[in-house]
């Protein structure tokens, strides 16, 4: 009898800490999960000059080593599914002159696995004192999951190799390898006046696909762009990126959870700069309307901008198209104008407003809650979304509400457990 009972204890302490943890707010973690594999200053990182150059096609299984230091030099094809193995520790640099650039094509996979202790690292290949954002390309994979352009298949806006650029299919299972304890720094070099690489692109990737624990950093565009394709992603950070954080358009089936973009307004494009953008397509036209969506559940987010005397130049934290899902909750928002942007084609209709969710969220220091491009509709919307969602609203410095959220030591963006509120009391 005693051993039933002393079960039911168990049990019950345990979905209760379960649900403790499943409602606090922001980013969550026993311990501070951004420790010891992460770089906010890597301009400032020694890094070994390359001993080994990555050039041409990689059509077999091939192995990076720790001991070696590589450089990436023009656009790399991984392809005739092979697999592209990466010791932990190991360090890439991207070849500034040749756009160094990594594409694992259709049906071939890259097994980047690092450990927290021992990070893999792509970075710039330039010295110290000259690291800029767009120093080098970025990593591109393309996979078999499905998208909704029509023909269930596309191309990379990028100057690829046609043979090798396309993406899509039926295949919501497809496994394209792990990425995982890794650091992106310096991507996303600039094509044409319209069109910059991301930090990692990832085009009709799969859930077999394990994407976790990877930190982009100084990208010149955005850090995590994904076309279509079905992910659960978890643990990544965005620091610093001149565009958007996350950027998911085609159909996009999407799980985030537990991760963070740190921004600052003079990191970020003139033209606006979001934490997420969100839709389901370019041009309607190009599009079949029969397949899904883009659907984005994102739960347990840290959106904040460092600088707190607005700037002007980071403007709302999310910016959501028509035609898209989109779920936030257990999250928090700090220091954008305002919280959310809602195309003007969504209008204030409950059918339209339905798709999106806001749920258990701190919204702090933000010029505006859930608006319209269309500023007629906000009272509808405002209406329609604050009553009984959990939305607060709040007036905090970002040192009271995060854990310790200077980036120049070890920051720790858990939310501040002396913060009530923010740990979801």
């Amino acid at each position: 009898m005693k051993t039933k009972i002393r079960v039911i204890i168990i049990t019950l302490l345990s979905t209760f800490l379960l649900q403790a943890q499943q409602q606090t707010k922001g980013i969550i973690g026993t311990n501070n999960w951004m420790n010891n594999w992460t770089n906010f200053n890597p301009a400032k990182m020694e890094y070994s000059e390359a001993t080994n150059i990555i050039a041409g096609t990689i059509d077999k299984d091939t192995r990076l080593v720790k001991r070696n230091t590589y450089q990436l030099v023009g656009i790399v094809y991984v392809t005739n599914n092979a697999t592209l193995t990466i010791e932990p520790g190991t360090v890439i640099r991207g070849d500034d002159k040749t756009c160094g650039t990594l594409v694992i094509s259709n049906g071939a996979k890259i097994v980047a696995e690092g450990l927290e202790t021992d990070p893999i690292i792509f970075t710039s290949n330039k010295e110290i004192a000259d690291r800029r954002p767009g120093d080098w390309g970025g990593i591109i994979i393309l996979g078999k999951a499905p998208i909704n352009f029509l023909g269930g298949l596309h191309t990379l806006p990028f100057t690829l190799d046609p043979i090798i650029n396309h993406y899509g299919g039926q295949d919501a299972e497809d496994n394209s390898g792990i990425l995982k304890y890794v650091r992106i720094e310096f991507a996303g070099r600039k094509l044409s006046s319209e069109k910059e690489l991301n930090g990692l692109s990832l085009a009709g990737v799969g859930r077999k696909t394990i994407l976790s624990n990877i930190q982009i950093s100084f990208s010149n565009d955005d850090s995590f762009e994904c076309y279509g394709g079905d992910l659960n992603m978890n643990n990544l950070i965005s620091y610093r990126t001149t565009d958007d954080d996350f950027d998911f358009t085609q159909g996009a089936q999407i799980s985030i959870s537990n991760s963070i973009a740190i921004r600052h307004p003079f990191s970020s494009d003139i033209s606006g700069s979001r934490c997420f953008e969100v839709d389901s397509y370019d041009k309607i036209q190009n599009t079949d309307m029969s397949k899904k969506m883009t659907k984005i559940t994102a739960t347990n987010i840290t959106l904040v901008n460092l600088e707190e005397n607005n700037q002007g130049l980071v403007r709302e934290s999310v910016h959501i198209r028509e035609n898209t899902f989109f779920s936030l909750t257990n999250s928090i928002v700090s220091g954008f104008s305002p919280f959310v942007l809602l195309e003007s084609n969504i209008g204030d209709g409950n059918e339209n407003l339905s798709k999106m969710s806001f749920k258990n969220i701190i919204v702090n220091n933000c010029n505006g809650g859930i608006t319209s491009e269309s500023s007629s509709s906000d009272v509808t919307i405002q209406n329609y979304y604050n009553p009984n969602s959990g939305i607060e609203y709040s007036k905090y410095k970002n040192s009271e509400l995060f854990t310790m959220p200077n980036i120049k030591g070890n920051p720790d963006f858990r939310a501040n457990v002396n913060n009530t509120i923010a740990i979801g009391n």
